[in-house]
Formats: structure tokens, sequence, C-alpha cells
């Protein structure tokens, strides 16, 4: 199996998104998948210019000479990863630059796709049996700050077209990060997030407990908020003391 994972936190591997996506590559790894992990912070991609060139006169091609052309022939992998974070309740602007780019993947015809008119992949193959996994985080306490990233992935695989195969999502990820420091009994979210890696490998879906346990409730919302407001009254501070 051969995966394409895309890390578009700027913060590339020392981001909340890493705390999250490594242990599920790792898991991927460890049942036997080629893993591949590209940081959009290190790509240099153009926005789309919706010429439709890629459609018109170069099918499945853009004409932008840009790092796009060596990401198109990764796209066949069998499992592409979207690690986001989440900005202003939806995929961050890198990730979504590469989303936009990968129109030349999809045919400009039409057809009935799920009961929505979408255009057919190049690659019937992939239509087929390829999957998109969402690794999100974000800072907010509640799991349904993730609902609109969630739609939007889903359509997007429609539009690809892909299997959605699940979303590892982790809210009040800071306090997270923090209690992991602190050596709060809180590793058992990583090994989950393992465990997702060597489920979805071996048995081609992730189990809702696993899922669960990643997005699991650390501490009560009320002590969320009082611990996020003194650490930013801190940090704000400092910040102004240097």
């Amino acid at each position: 199996m051969k995966v394409l994972a895309f890390n578009s936190s700027p913060k590339k591997d020392k981001g909340n998104t890493s705390l999250i996506l490594k242990p599920f590559l790792d898991g991927m790894k460890e049942a036997g998948a080629d893993v591949e992990l590209l940081y959009t912070k290190d790509l240099k991609i153009n926005p789309c210019q919706g010429e439709f060139n890629c459609w018109l006169k170069t099918p499945g091609h853009c004409f932008q000479q840009d790092d796009m052309q060596m990401i198109y022939p990764k796209l066949s992998s069998d499992v592409i990863v979207f690690a986001t974070p989440l900005y202003v309740d939806g995929i961050n602007a890198s990730m979504k630059n590469i989303m936009d780019r990968m129109l030349p993947i999809v045919e400009p015809f039409i057809e009935l796709h799920e009961g929505h008119c979408r255009h057919p992949s190049r690659d019937k193959k992939i239509a087929e049996q390829g999957k998109v996994v969402l690794v999100s985080t974000c800072g907010f306490w509640e799991i349904d700050n993730f609902d609109s990233i969630i739609f939007h992935i889903k359509a997007i695989c429609l539009n690809m077209p892909r299997k959605f195969a699940g979303a590892l999502l982790r809210p009040h990820c800071n306090a997270f990060q923090s209690m992991l420091a602190m050596g709060a009994p809180v590793k058992d979210i990583l090994e989950a997030a393992q465990e997702a890696g060597r489920q979805l490998v071996k048995n081609g879906k992730m189990s809702e407990k696993t899922l669960n346990t990643i997005s699991r409730e650390l501490i009560p919302r009320e002590t969320f908020i009082q611990m996020a407001n003194q650490t930013f009254t801190q940090v704000i501070e400092a910040a102004q003391k240097s």
C-alpha cells in the first residue's frame, strides 16, 4: 500500500498537527505501508489560474511548472492523508492551494457519483479503491469545531473521487501538548493514533473506538477556559516586556 501524506502546519514537525500525524503514519509503516510525507511549507505551488488548459490543451497536466509537477504522479497512491490545523473553521490556505491544483486528475465530463454531479477520475482504479484520511487539530475544546472541515473533506472526496476513510481529530490540542510535557496520563491518545494507522493498512478501515480515543475529553471545559486564559495572559505579558 502506498500512502501520500500532506502536513500543512506552518510549524511542520514541531506543530500540534504532527503530534497526531506522526504516530498515525508510524502505525501505517509498521503494518507494511510505503509512506511519503510532504510539508506544504517546503513546496513551491502557485494558485490555480482557472484557465482549464489541464482539461483542454494538456489533459492531466497543469501548464504551471512548479512542485505540483512532482506531486501529480504521487496522487495515484492508495491513501492520501490531509493533515491540517483548523484555521478559521476550515482547511488552512497552503492545503487548499494543493487541493485546487488537483483539478487535472479528473476529466471535464460530468457523471453521477453517489447522487451528485461530479467529474470522473482519470484513474478508474483509484476512483474505486482510493481512500482519503483527515488528520486535524484545533485549540478549542469542542469536537464539533471540526464539523465544517469534515463536511469539506467529504465533498472533496466526491470530487476526486475517493472514499473517505475517516478522521483523526484532536480538540484542545494545546492542552494535550502541555499535559504530555507534564507527564500526564494522555499517551493513550498517541497509541490510538498509531493503532489507527495499523488498522487502516491491515483492515482497510479504522475503528470508531480508536478514533474516539484520539478525540477524548482531557479536562472539563470550564477548567480548559481558565487554563487557556491564564496561559495567554502570561504570554502577552512576556511579549510586552520583551
